[in-house]
């Protein structure tokens, strides 16, 4: 009976959202306080019945309960517990559901944490979120029921977890991706909301932009464990593929990126508003259509959960419906929340602006071959496919661009700059960079690379330049304590966003040019020499895990006679079903990886092993994290607290009144 609880939680869960979707909209327009209050609780009851479900279902995987088709279908006796929670996530149906959870999750929070919105814009924001809950409810019940049973002939046991899936990097992986996905689905809701009541203007902007970052922040994160996870479990060594459902993923991250600065620049100076609401509608509606990729069947993916044409027919109508909508309510709207601020083309706001637009370029362009195949099949043209040359073709050229601009934007001042009093502090770190840039790839093994040249004068040049404005914003100070307290967090989490993204850039070009990898035969105690290194198989052994066997390989590598480390590759067999998995075996360091994968085990006794040396591939990672470390810096700004309340004096008419109003919010124009 407890699959039956969590089926009727799921649908007191969608009642719930029907609710949310309907009365405090309704209560906004109306004006009755009490059905737009109401959106506090409907929202804090669709989580709880939602986490209600989830829970059920993770205890049906716990106790092995094999009537529920899903839990037989993706766990079995076998499975070690920690994969067994994984695993509720792990297929189509459960992934589904966490994806609601997380909804409910991020609706709550913006119930909780917006004391200081307006009830009206409240009652709004969450309405539509119960909206967009209300689709994927119905998604979810009518053609994913992860509560289905399989009666009256149970399995004694179930099928099996992908083994690519038993692996630490499912637990993490999707549930932070899926926050960044998702949470775009906040600053929708908010952009929705200013289109219905006309209002759009700083205080908007300083209510959307903590939401934004969040989700930009889990997405940046998301992505880099999916790299990560790739990396050291696939067994080809690789960080990124352009797979379809990678590009899914990425395509919100790009826009997500234009949006959290055109929001910057809608704060500060009123500016782009229209741009900045399009792009929030833009950035999630490219999450559902991830969502559509990954689970209707149309691409072919490692990743891909489902391939069921009802599934995917079912989801681009709601596609539709959601993008279609939100486009006509902006075509019908969006005169009446227009900017009239202007700037001058030597600006902060113009560097800005050409940024956001690149980034809204390359996720075109990523678009545009990701569904390519797609469209060339449905016209006749047959089957083909787009590949990493074409991507990065455009992909490199883009960023190096947006390197550029980097560098110069973040000195500028918002709306005009007199050139001549900065140019002074952007003399140096160009130098600098340059120099680097021509001496370093001398130092790397192999003819000198005019790519690695490129890439280390771009990358230097971004950590410089944000160094250097630093240290020209507490110039002006006393001591460089003082002048580093009067910086706000806003700005530092800038500085380190990116910083953030000039390690990665440095990361990923100098991983791409010196990366060396080899696929070659081990002889058993016969050394090799590749890459630098010496590797020698000493012996590969059969050991047993709690649900494989594996044939364990022990590498030692030496340089230059000197034994650097010992590495165990392994070759696995999963009990059920006998799939083959490679588990890498890598000596990470901060300016390279070894990384050794064991193959097959050929005629004649040796071994086919693929073996990697991978420069600076941690940066890649430590990048993201930066970036990431940034947008949470960002967000612990002042101006984004809600303080106590406390007694001010306001002045209407020659009269003083005693009016409470909310501390740190009053500048939003709005007595409490």
């Amino acid at each position: 009976m407890i699959p039956e609880f969590g089926q009727l939680s799921l649908i007191i869960a969608f009642l719930l959202a029907v609710c949310l979707s309907i009365i405090p909209m309704a209560g906004s327009y109306n004006g009755r306080l009490v059905w737009m209050a109401s959106a506090r609780s409907l929202t804090a009851g669709m989580f709880v019945f939602t986490a209600l479900a989830f829970a059920i279902l993770t205890w049906a995987f716990y106790t092995d309960d094999f009537s529920v088709k899903y839990v037989a279908n993706h766990s079995n006796l076998v499975l070690p517990i920690q994969y067994k929670i994984s695993a509720v996530w792990g297929g189509h149906e459960g992934s589904l559901l966490l994806w609601i959870l997380i909804l409910a999750g991020w609706s709550l929070a913006v119930s909780v944490l917006s004391r200081n919105l307006p009830l009206d814009v409240l009652a709004r924001v969450l309405s539509v979120m119960g909206m967009v809950a209300v689709g994927f409810f119905l998604f979810i019940i009518f053609t994913s029921n992860p509560f289905d049973r399989i009666l009256p002939n149970i399995p004694h046991d179930g099928g099996d977890l992908n083994p690519l899936l038993q692996d630490f990097g499912m637990i993490i992986h999707p549930p932070m991706l899926y926050m960044g996905y998702v949470g775009f689905s906040v600053v929708f809701a908010f952009a929705i909301a200013a289109l219905l009541s006309g209002r759009l203007d700083s205080a908007w902007a300083r209510w959307s932009r903590p939401w934004t970052n969040s989700a930009w922040c889990f997405l940046t994160i998301g992505l880099a464990l999916g790299s990560w996870w790739a990396y050291y479990e696939l067994g080809w060594g690789g960080w990124w593929f352009w797979d379809p459902v990678e590009n899914a993923a990425f395509m919100p991250w790009l826009v997500g990126t234009g949006l959290i600065h055109t929001l910057a620049m809608t704060e500060k100076r009123g500016v782009f508003k229209n741009w900045t609401l399009l792009l929030a509608i833009f950035t999630f509606s490219l999450s559902l259509l991830g969502t559509f990729l990954v689970r209707s069947g149309v691409l072919t993916s490692v990743h891909a959960f489902a391939s069921d044409p009802t599934r995917g027919v079912f989801i681009l109508v709601f596609l539709a419906i959601v993008v279609g909508g939100s486009l006509s309510l902006f075509a019908l709207r969006a005169q009446e929340v227009k900017s009239t601020s202007g700037f001058d083309l030597l600006s902060r706001e113009a560097f800005l602006l050409a940024n956001t637009i690149i980034f809204i370029v390359t996720a075109n362009f990523v678009l545009l071959g990701t569904l390519y195949p797609l469209i060339a099949d449905a016209l006749g043209i047959g089957k083909i496919s787009v590949g990493e040359p074409w991507f990065n073709t455009f992909f490199v050229k883009l960023m190096a661009v947006v390197a550029m601009l980097m560098g110069v934007g973040a000195m500028l001042n918002w709306k005009k700059t007199d050139y001549g009093r900065i140019k002074k502090w952007q003399i140096p770190p160009l130098l600098i960079s340059i120099w680097l840039g021509s001496f370093l790839p001398g130092v790397f093994e192999g003819s000198y690379s005019v790519g690695a040249a490129i890439a280390i004068t771009l990358g230097s040049w971004v950590l410089l330049a944000s160094i250097w404005d630093v240290r020209r914003k507490i110039s002006k100070s006393a001591t460089a304590g003082a002048g580093l307290a009067k910086l706000s967090l806003s700005y530092y989490g800038m500085i380190v966003a990116h910083i953030g993204f000039g390690v990665c850039l440095l990361g990923t070009s100098l991983n791409t040019i010196y990366s060396d990898q080899r696929d070659v035969r081990l002889t058993i105690g016969e050394p090799l020499f590749a890459a630098g290194y010496e590797y020698e198989l000493l012996d590969v052994t059969r050991t047993r895990g709690q649900n494989f066997f594996a044939d364990v390989g022990d590498v030692i590598v030496r340089k230059k006679g000197k034994e650097i480390t010992r590495l165990r590759p392994q070759k696995r067999q999963y009990f059920s079903g006998g799939n083959m998995m490679t588990e890498a075996a890598i000596d990470a360091g901060f300016f390279r990886d070894i990384y050794v994968a064991l193959g097959d085990e050929l005629d004649n006794g040796d071994w086919a092993v693929r073996i990697h040396f991978k420069p600076v591939v941690r940066w890649i990672w430590l990048g993201a994290i930066f970036m990431a470390l940034g947008g949470a810096i960002a967000i612990a700004d002042k101006r984004y607290r809600v303080r106590k309340k406390v007694t001010k004096q306001v002045h209407s008419e020659g009269v003083e009144k005693a009016t409470e109003v909310t501390e740190g919010t009053e500048d939003l124009g709005k007595v409490q």
